[in-house]
């Protein structure tokens, strides 16, 4: 029974330390340090550049980092297991027997359903440590494990469970954070200081909601007058330099950044550069023609519109290296076409409806996604509500509540799920618009850990309908 106490203990110990928790995981209950000459030794012939990076990353954490463990007095309460501990002298990092070489940034841009993230790491009792991977991707992510699992007292690192083994690989393969650079700008390096932590955790995308009704900070190289004229400011602008640079960031970091641009609704801020293009742009009450304001939305049923937004779309995805790309296609308004006279001259002359015009629309832009060897991803109310054809590797955008990943299942899609009720974390901070004095937001109450992590049931919806890619 105390061997039994003392091997839950130490997986209790662990589990507070290692995020996401490996798949399997055995401890023992041995202390072990750090060699103060232990080294990362690569036996890979021609390892990749930001592997090699990545290792060099992880010698400073281990060098720099100062976790304590989480118990009364902290980790000076583990002053004798240290001082009497054995010494782990080298972490040897390698392929399996007939693995390709690859960059990590080659690997995390592969197609979800080929990634290979899994990896195997031991920690013996002293001496030698072994990580293998059968990808440079779960060698990578086998080091984000292993820094995870050092304490610091004093100028030594130390674990208390030795032997470890882990065998992991993610649940979901798709595990997204997702920002919105267009209501709010955020500078590069706040993003690249997020793109460490989310590699820390073992994320694998970034979704970039970079543009929408307020502003357009996105510099598109054929048509870089919808940020000069679209974005808050001259400062507050992504450059395709910028650009290229977060991306490349978070690919080496083992993330993949699925950029969304959201049509044919929140396109308002498009207006300012090319208003022959924007329904309804800054009509009032916005209550009316819009979700949130300013309202504007793109007009559909215009031959020179859609082939606008094609042409924006071939010159976006000439910046992107993700095998995916997201056209959004949530909250649009059909009152703002329906007082549009140039959109109501467009139907009329065409003899088609506004649900006819919003479906060329759609099937317009994602062909020319899949022209250019994307997959697309559109926001499920435009399945749901709209009854917009898509093709079956469509993958929907589970956003507005839990209860949408049924009908989408039912289609037979795959779908991302970060529905409001469970992991929009702007929830609870107040509304933005109008004059309510109780402070209330769209998508209160605000999301707790507790919530997001036991709340959902996605166990569920994977067991039930055989999903491929979820969150």
């Amino acid at each position: 029974m105390f061997a039994y106490l003392l091997l839950l203990f130490s997986l209790v110990d662990l589990s507070q330390s290692l995020w996401p928790i490996p798949r399997q995981l055995t401890t023992g209950s041995i202390p072990l340090k750090l060699s103060r000459n232990f080294d990362v030794v690569v036996n890979i012939h021609s390892a990749p550049q930001d592997l090699l990076d990545s290792i060099s990353r992880t010698n400073g954490h281990l060098k720099n980092d100062s976790f304590e463990r989480l118990v009364v007095g902290r980790s000076a309460a583990d002053t004798h297991l240290v001082n009497h501990a054995a010494s782990l002298d080298s972490l040897v990092v390698s392929l399996s027997e007939g693995s390709i070489v690859r960059s990590v940034a080659a690997e995390i841009t592969e197609a979800i359903e080929s990634r290979s993230e899994s990896y195997t790491l031991s920690i013996p009792n002293r001496g030698q440590a072994r990580l293998t991977a059968n990808s440079t991707l779960g060698l990578f992510r086998g080091l984000a494990t292993f820094e995870q699992l050092w304490y610091t007292l004093d100028q030594e690192k130390y674990l208390t469970s030795a032997p470890i083994e882990i065998v992991d690989e993610p649940a979901f393969p798709y595990r997204s954070f997702s920002l919105d650079t267009a209501r709010n700008f955020y500078p590069v390096s706040d993003i690249l200081r997020t793109l460490d932590a989310m590699s820390w955790v073992k994320m694998s995308t970034l979704y970039w909601h970079v543009a929408d009704s307020q502003s357009f900070p996105l510099s598109i190289p054929a048509f870089p007058e919808l940020a000069s004229k679209g974005a808050y400011s001259q400062e507050e602008i992504y450059s395709v330099d910028d650009v290229k640079e977060i991306v490349h960031y978070a690919n080496t970091r083992g993330i993949d950044v699925v950029m969304e641009l959201d049509t044919p609704g929140h396109t308002t801020a498009i207006g300012s550069a090319h208003p022959e293009h924007v329904a309804c742009p800054n009509k009032s009450p916005w209550s009316k023609y819009a979700n949130e304001p300013p309202a504007g939305q793109l007009r559909i049923a215009s031959d020179a519109t859609v082939e606008f937004t094609k042409q924006v779309f071939k010159s976006v995805l000439s910046m992107m290296t993700s095998p995916l790309m997201s056209t959004g296609g949530d909250e649009v308004n059909l009152p703002c076409w329906e007082e549009d006279e140039e959109t109501m001259a467009d139907l009329e002359e065409k003899n088609i409806t506004i649900g006819e015009a919003l479906n060329e629309f759609v099937v317009a832009i994602q062909g020319v996604l899949k022209e250019n060897g994307k997959i697309p991803f559109i926001k499920s109310d435009m399945i749901l509500t709209h009854n917009v054809p898509v093709t079956n590797d469509t993958v929907a955008v589970v956003w507005q509540s839990s209860a949408d990943a049924v009908g989408i299942a039912e289609r037979g899609l795959r779908f991302i799920h970060q529905p409001s009720n469970y992991f929009y974390l702007d929830c609870g901070a107040g509304d933005w618009v109008g004059n309510n004095v109780l402070g209330n937001s769209w998508c209160d109450p605000f999301k707790t850990w507790q919530r997001v992590k036991y709340g959902t049931s996605s166990r569920y919806y994977l067991n039930h309908f055989r999903l491929g890619v979820f969150l």
